[in-house]
């Protein structure tokens, strides 16, 4: 019964959402060499899992409303803040 209670403990602890979005938005733009004029960010689960993620997207707009001088979007987990993926366009 005891090691049944460690396990769900942990994996509650797994699931837990530590980092807020604005900690989460500080943490990508620390990622950037560009000063970002749109921030857009979402929560996603991802993984069979469904380990807790943002997904923070930093851009300087083109001169049409499809396109962008700057574009990163960076993938942070959001019990941990680690950094789990960047995508960039120049």
């Amino acid at each position: 019964m005891l090691l049944f209670a460690f396990f769900v403990v942990r994996g509650c602890q797994q699931d837990e959402i530590r980092v807020t979005q604005e900690q989460a938005v500080a943490i990508a733009r620390e990622q950037v060499d560009f000063e970002p004029r749109r921030t857009q960010i979402r929560f996603l689960r991802q993984g069979l899992n469904g380990q807790p993620n943002w997904v923070v997207s930093l851009s300087i707009p083109g001169a049409n409303d499809n396109e962008f001088r700057r574009l990163a979007v960076v993938r942070i987990d959001a019990n941990t803040g680690e950094v789990n993926g960047m995508a960039r366009q120049r």
